[in-house]
C-alpha cells in the first residue's frame, strides 16, 4: 500500500470509530472505502471486523471507566447476540464472493432505509428489562441483531441500540455502551472465522484498527459529556448519512 492508502484508511478508521461508538454506522463508510481500493467483497468484510473489534473494546472501556456500563445485563445480552453472530458469520465466509457482494450492497442499502421507521420511546428512568430478565422478545432481537452483524456487521450498531433502547428501555448511553460490549465479542467471533478461512488483510486492518481506537477515545467523551436529547437528533442525522452512503456505493 502507498502512504496516501494508507492515510485515507487511518482517516476513515477514526471517522468510523467515532460514529460506530456514538450511533452506528461506520462500516458504511469503511466497507466501501476497502472494496473502493479494490478489495475483494469477502476480504473487505473480513478485514473491517479488526478495526469494529479494536473500536469495541477502546469505547467499552472507556465507558465502563465513566461509570456508564451496566455490567450485570451483560451475560444475558451477550448469549443470544454471540449465537447469532457465530451463524452469520459462518453463512458469510463460506458464500461465493460473486454472490457476496451484491447481498452486502443489498442489505446496507434496506437496513439503512428500514432504520428510519420510529422506534419505542424508551423508560423515562433508563431502567434496563435485563435487570428483571430478558423476555423471549428481547432474546429474539438481540439474536437477530448478532445474526446479522456476524454476517455483514455495516449498520449493526443502529439495530443493536434499537433493540437495547427500544425493548430492552436502557438509555441511549447505557444502550450504546452494551452494544459496544456486543460487537466487540461477535466481532471477535466473528474475526476468527474469517481468519481461519484466510479472509482478513491484517496490514490494511491494523491501520483501520488504529484509526478506530483514536475514533472511539474522543467518541466516549462527546458522548458522556452530550444530553440525551442531542444524542438523538445525532443518532437521526447518522440514520440519514447512512441511507445516502448506501444509495451512492
Amino acid at each position: 500500500m502507498d502512504p496516501l492508502s494508507l492515510g485515507v484508511l487511518l482517516i476513515v478508521g477514526v471517522v468510523s470509530g467515532f460514529v460506530n461508538t456514538l450511533a452506528g454506522g461506520g462500516s458504511m463508510l469503511t466497507l466501501p472505502a476497502l472494496m473502493m481500493m479494490g478489495v475483494p467483497a469477502d476480504l473487505a468484510n473480513g478485514t473491517n471486523r479488526l478495526a469494529v473489534l479494536a473500536q469495541s473494546v477502546t469505547g467499552a472501556s472507556g465507558f465502563d471507566q465513566a461509570g456508564r456500563l451496566e455490567r450485570g445485563a451483560i451475560l444475558g445480552i451477550l448469549v443470544p447476540t454471540v449465537i447469532g453472530a457465530g451463524i452469520g458469520a459462518l453463512a458469510a465466509s463460506f458464500i461465493p464472493v460473486h454472490l457476496l457482494k451484491p447481498i452486502l450492497l443489498l442489505v446496507m442499502l434496506g437496513v439503512a432505509s428500514t432504520l428510519l421507521l420510529p422506534k419505542t420511546k424508551v423508560a423515562s428512568d433508563g431502567r434496563g428489562e435485563s435487570k428483571d430478565g430478558l423476555t423471549l422478545f428481547g432474546w429474539l432481537g438481540l439474536f437477530g441483531a448478532g445474526l446479522y452483524g456476524g454476517f455483514i456487521q455495516a449498520g449493526v450498531g443502529f439495530i443493536l441500540v434499537a433493540v437495547l433502547s427500544g425493548i430492552l428501555r436502557f438509555d441511549l448511553v447505557q444502550s450504546n455502551a452494551l452494544k459496544l460490549v456486543c460487537t466487540g465479542i461477535f466481532s471477535c467471533v466473528a474475526l476468527c472465522i474469517f481468519a481461519y478461512q484466510g479472509q482478513v488483510l491484517w496490514t490494511m486492518g491494523a491501520v483501520l484498527a488504529t484509526g478506530s481506537i483514536i475514533g472511539a477515545i474522543l467518541s466516549v467523551r462527546f458522548t458522556i459529556q452530550t444530553s440525551e436529547a442531542t444524542l438523538r437528533s445525532i443518532m437521526f442525522i447518522m440514520v440519514v448519512l447512512s441511507c445516502l452512503s448506501a444509495l451512492v456505493i
